[in-house]
């Protein structure tokens, strides 16, 4: 039986709708995409997804329908981090209430806090929750490192039972795993990462590219848990270019413009996040191609979309033209059947438009 909080878990992008607000419906879709190609555990309202830019109540909604659709599945790990521990605290529990699983804090940011700080920070989230904590280490992202050291002192507090290593170091990562218990889960923050660290003890990964592979990425990890690394290896050259290509500017701007390309969102941001640059999309669609993504990734889904507005523009015109041609000719029967006809056509035509602009939206 799997370990909670092992194998893949996917840092999910949150999806906004045009005018900014929460995409609800997004988010439901995108969990279920990711449950449905077998991802271990979902990982909401981390930094992947914007959390900073989400109110308390979009990000208790978030949990929420991330928890309805895991369903027993998988397992929900939430994000609850910033510097000021009392609020963190309370966002924790308030993670619980909406169903969380567990919780997934990053280090406190900025203020630099020395390994007792944050021994006492983790020590409050710990009194605030009787979820499992994962600690979330970035020192790049931070300005703060958790060394193997303070990891080990944080392993004793009994729900902190694991940390999302990201700082890029593998002697560091060496040191961690070496340092903790046996039963403290270690995974890679990094997808390039994933393999090196599971071959010296790491139990998987909190993904970026699951959002776009989630079943591929579920195939390398799995290979490596089985001890198959002649297949993890495999897996991990063919999705390379992937996990590097989505932090060819700041995370989650081209991830979350790689997923609307493949018509899985729309492409928006709230500040101080903003779209990549137009040379940074155009490497980002060259290596979705190369990967073989869904032909939505070669903009399929906008010239969909297009070709279905160009149809229904042209059908109306058809529609209205034999629609007059049935007024001026009453006893033309065909007449009035070619202006029935034209309608459902126009019906069915606007119902397409309706379908693509609302649910599957493409900011290509």
């Amino acid at each position: 039986m799997r370990s909670e909080f092992t194998g893949v878990g996917t840092a999910l992008v949150t999806p906004f709708q045009t005018g900014g607000g929460l995409d609800e419906a997004g988010v439901r879709r995108l969990a279920r995409r990711q449950i449905d190609a077998g991802v271990h555990f979902l990982v909401p309202c981390g930094t992947t997804g914007e959390s900073p830019t989400l109110s308390p109540a979009e990000r208790r909604r978030v949990v929420e329908i991330a928890v309805d659709e895991a369903k027993g599945r998988a397992l929900v790990l939430a994000g609850a981090g910033g510097y000021d521990t009392r609020e963190v605290a309370h966002a924790a529990a308030e993670m619980q209430k909406a169903g969380a699983n567990g919780i997934l804090s990053v280090t406190p940011y900025y203020n630099k806090p020395t390994p007792e700080g944050l021994y006492q920070h983790y020590r409050a989230i710990a009194d605030a929750t009787s979820l499992p904590i994962i600690v979330y280490n970035v020192p790049g992202r931070t300005g703060c490192n958790v060394d193997a050291a303070t990891l080990a002192r944080l392993a004793t507090i009994p729900t902190v039972v694991g940390v999302k290593e990201a700082s890029g170091n593998m002697t560091q990562m060496a040191e961690v795993c070496k340092a903790v218990p046996e039963s403290f889960i270690v995974l890679s923050g990094d997808d390039a990462l994933t393999l090196p660290l599971m071959a010296i003890g790491g139990r998987g990964i909190i993904s970026v590219a699951s959002n776009e592979v989630p079943a591929e990425m579920v195939q390398m990890v799995e290979a490596a848990e089985r001890g198959d690394f002649a297949t993890a290896r495999r897996w991990h050259a063919k999705l390379m270019p992937v996990m590097q290509i989505n932090f060819i500017e700041s995370n989650p701007g081209p991830v979350k413009f790689g997923m609307a390309a493949m018509g899985l969102c729309a492409e928006q941001y709230r500040l101080p996040m903003v779209p990549p640059r137009q040379a940074s999309k155009d490497r980002i669609l060259a290596v979705l191609r190369e990967f073989g993504l869904p032909r939505e990734a070669l903009g399929w889904s906008l010239f969909s979309f297009n070709l279905g507005v160009e149809i229904g523009q042209l059908v109306v015109v058809l529609a209205v033209a034999s629609l007059l041609t049935a007024i001026r000719r009453r006893s033309d029967v065909m007449g009035t059947r070619v202006a029935v006809a034209g309608s459902v056509v126009v019906i069915a035509a606007g119902t397409y438009w309706f379908v693509q602009r609302v649910f599957f939206p493409v900011g290509v």
